[in-house]
Parts: C-alpha cells; sequence; structure tokens
C-alpha cells in the first residue's frame, strides 16, 4: 500500500495533509520559503504519533518534527520526498499541580500559553525568549531552549522533570517522573533533550514550575568600558543574593538600532556608551538592588542607569531588548549564537570584527545577548547574501572559538546550519559516540537525518 494511503488510513483524512495544503505553510520564523513535503501529519495523541512512526519506519520513510517552527539553525527544514510530523494539534495542558509544583503538557503547547496559565496558579514556568508567542514545549525542549533566565534557572534541561517520546520504530517510551530527585539507573529523557528530533519525538513532559516571585526588579544601565560589565554582574549578583534573573548586554550598535526610527522603543539612557545592560531581580528587594546600584555607581562601574517604577516600563525594556527583527534593516543578515567564557569575551568580539572588517569594508555585527551566562549573540551583515559569504562570515565567527573552547551553539541548536563546525565544540570521540547512540535507536536513520550528524 502506498505510505501516505496507510498514513491516511490509519490516523484520517483530517490528520495528513498533502499539496497545496502543506506548501502553502511557512517553513518557519524569518523565513520566505514553504514548507516542502510529500506529507503533514498531524497526530492527536502520542499512539498516534506511535502508528505514524511504525508505518514511516517500515517504508524507511524520512520523518522531520515540527513544532512552532521558531527554529534558526534548519533543523526543522524538510525535502520534498519527507514527511512532516507537526505536534500543533496536541497542545493540551493536562495538569497543573500546585501542590507539587509541576505541570504536565503535550509538546505542542505554546510557551507564552504555559507562562500564563501557571501564573493564574500563583506559579511560574521560568523558561522564557523572545519567540515564547510562539515556540512550543516541545520545540523547547528538543533544542535545550535557553533564552532569558538561564543564569538563575538554568536551560530547559534543568526544567523538565519527565517526559514521553516515540522513537523511530513506533516504541513508545513514557518516563513521565514527576519527582526532582530520581537516581534509580539512567536518566532515559536526557536522549531526547536538545537532540533536535534525531533520537525520538517527545510528546509530553512534566515540566518543573517555580514559586510566583514577589517581586521583580527591572533596571538598565549604561557602562563605559568593558572590562566593568563582569565587575558590575558580580556585585549585582552577589548583592541580591541569588535572586538575580537576568543580565542582557546589549552593544553600542544593537541598542542603537533597537531605539531609532523606525524601531518603536525610545532610548532610556542616551546613546553615548559602548554597552548597555538590562538587569533583572525576581523577588529581590527593591531597596537592596538600588543600594547596591548606588554602589556601582560610587565606585564608577556604571556611568548611568534607570530603575522601572511600572510593570508597563518593565515590560518596554524588554520589548526593546527582544525587538531584534530591526536587524533586518540591514538584511541580508547571518545569525549567531555562540557560548565562551566570560573572561574570553571582549578578546573574542574584537577578533571576529576584526576578521570580518579584513573581508569586508562595509559591516554591521549587532551584537547582544545572555553575557550572564556567557551566551552572545550575531546578527551580521556584509552587504551580501549568499552560501559564499554566509560560509566566509562563518568562517570569522566560529574559527576562534577553537582555542578558547568555546560553542558553536549556546542555546540554538545545530541542525544543518552549524553542522559542518560541530568539531570546534565536540571532541571527535564525542561525536563517534553520538553517531553510535543515534545508530542505535534510529537503525534506519529515519528520524531528521543529517541534522547535526551526517547519518
Amino acid at each position: 500500500m502506498d505510505l501516505v494511503t496507510e498514513l491516511t488510513e490509519a490516523l484520517g483524512a483530517d490528520s495528513v495533509l498533502t499539496g497545496d495544503d502543506v506548501h502553502n505553510r511557512s517553513a518557519g520564523v524569518w523565513r520566505s520559503d514553504t514548507i516542502k513535503a510529500k506529507a503533514l501529519l498531524r497526530p492527536r495523541t502520542t499512539e498516534e504519533v506511535s502508528v505514524a512512526l511504525e508505518i514511516c519506519n517500515r517504508h524507511g520513510q524520512v520523518v522531520v518534527a515540527h513544532g512552532g517552527l521558531t527554529g534558526l539553525v534548519e533543523s526543522a527544514i524538510t525535502g520534498p520526498d519527507d514527511v512532516a510530523l507537526s505536534l500543533e494539534r496536541m497542545n493540551a495542558i493536562e495538569e497543573i499541580n500546585v501542590t507539587d509544583r509541576t505541570a504536565i503538557v503535550q509538546s505542542g503547547v505554546v510557551l507564552q500559553a504555559l507562562q500564563e496559565a501557571v501564573d493564574e496558579q500563583g506559579l511560574m514556568y521560568p523558561l522564557d525568549l523572545g519567540a515564547r508567542g510562539s515556540c512550543t514545549i516541545g520545540g523547547n525542549i528538543s533544542t535545550n531552549a535557553g533564552g532569558n533566565r538561564v543564569i538563575r534557572y538554568g536551560m530547559t534541561r534543568d526544567m523538565v522533570l519527565g517526559l514521553e517520546a516515540v522513537l523511530a520504530d513506533g516504541t513508545i517510551v513514557s518516563s513521565m517522573n514527576q519527582m526532582i530527585k530520581n537516581n534509580a539507573g539512567y536518566d532515559l529523557k536526557q536522549l531526547f533533550i536538545g537532540t533536535e528530533g534525531s533520537l525520538g519525538i517527545v510528546t509530553r513532559a512534566v515540566v518543573r514550575l517555580r514559586e510566583k516571585p514577589a517581586t521583580q526588579v527591572t533596571l538598565f544601565v549604561a557602562i563605559d568600558a568593558f572590562e566593568k560589565l563582569s565587575q558590575f554582574l558580580k556585585v549585582m549578583d552577589a548583592a541580591t543574593s541569588g535572586a538575580l534573573s537576568a543580565f542582557e548586554v546589549m552593544w553600542n550598535n544593537f541598542y542603537t538600532l533597537v531605539t531609532t526610527a523606525p524601531a518603536k522603543s525610545q532610548p532610556p539612557l542616551s546613546h553615548d556608551y559602548p554597552y548597555y545592560v538590562l538587569v533583572e531581580a525576581m523577588g529581590a528587594d527593591a531597596a537592596v538592588v538600588e543600594a547596591a546600584l548606588a554602589d556601582a555607581y560610587e565606585r564608577e562601574l556604571i556611568a548611568d542607569a534607570v530603575i522601572t517604577q511600572s510593570e508597563a516600563q518593565r515590560l518596554q525594556l524588554w520589548g526593546m531588548r527582544d525587538d531584534v527583527e530591526q536587524c533586518f534593516r540591514y538584511a541580508p543578515n547571518f545569525t549567531f549564537d555562540v557560548s565562551l567564557r566570560v573572561s574570553r569575551m571582549q578578546d573574542y568580539v574584537d577578533e571576529v570584527n576584526r576578521r570580518l572588517a579584513s573581508h569586508y569594508e562595509d559591516v554591521h555585527n549587532f551584537t547582544f545577548g545572555h553575557m550572564g551566562d556567557g551566551n552572545l549573540h550575531f546578527v551580521v551583515s556584509v552587504g551580501a547574501g549568499g552560501p559564499e559569504h554566509r560560509r566566509c562570515v562563518e568562517a570569522c565567527v566560529y574559527e576562534p572559538l577553537r582555542d578558547i573552547a568555546g560553542s558553536v551553539s549556546a542555546e540554538h541548536g545545530v541542525g544543518l546550519e552549524k553542522k559542518a563546525y560541530l568539531d570546534i565544540s565536540r571532541s571527535a570521540a564525542e561525536i563517534d559516540l553520538m553517531r553510535t547512540v543515534k545508530r542505535a535507536l534510529d537503525p534506519k536513520g529515519i528520524l531528521n537525518p543529517g541534522k547535526i550528524l551526517d547519518v
């Protein structure tokens, strides 16, 4: 029996889309192309995902999982002969347990929907990123998403207590652990967190919630020298006694871009300084934060500062930080997400810019990131697009990481975009072990093949 016919009979006609119903869908955020696939599956349950994968595995059919399609490393890109499997209809928040401070969610739940649902219960799901309104929990798990609060709460990996996943052959691995401590044998959920749907498709998860902080102190500061950034970070982290939840640094060019028309944000501070930091301390005493800020000013660690006085002002600051789309004013762009030690950051950024300048006369490298956890983002425009210029810019950004033990991916994953540079961040032994795990769990290589690894 034909594959699509068999899938349709097994799942139902409304669960198997073909033709224009597939090809008219966008291939992802910030992309102008549409999905190329022979079919797009929309299962409603884990059991239906199992049936679909068993059929596809029997046919040797490639399957690529789709969440909110907000990824930036081409991990969810499909070819015309592939099958896409969307978790969009598995979007139920099954349980919010206030006592245990956990939630059971299906993979298609949008991050913001979970945030708002638990907020109504006086709780918080700490993961937060700019794509909160469209990214999904399953996608967050598949990429081990980080975002704005890693400095305090960690990555997605630190928030997942248990999950349910379906292997390539349709086997359901249900490990819906609801305890913080469970040290009985292998922690199998880790096989599916950050592996971009290449070892199994996550369908449900148990996530850890936190108490909603009673206070949320947010400030914005200007700093006149790079070495003062790390000193200011230490001052604020010590003063807030572990409540520091965000330390977002913007280089001057990014700050100027997002606070200059046609951008909607107004500059809370003048454009006269090389660095700006958005600081947030969830649960901290406002008086303590203000005292630490005054101390930093007296020590000349900061040049100027504002403290928000309302929720509206707080959202305005975050809106400015999240307005990355302003970089498209200089399209075509190449986006990067790297990780390195804070002590190496200044020299690394200088070296990247030196290399770019040696190849191109007109370069815009908009720089910002979660400096508190060592994560930087570049959006680079060199006036031209295409594969040749992409490879040149990638070499300028990635190669300096090799000698300083940095990572080509801090939180976005690897996908197709960074696969060629994996050896910068992982040893040959690590990569060989990754291939071994992939072959063991997906011997026919049907799950997102060619992403991360050439298997």
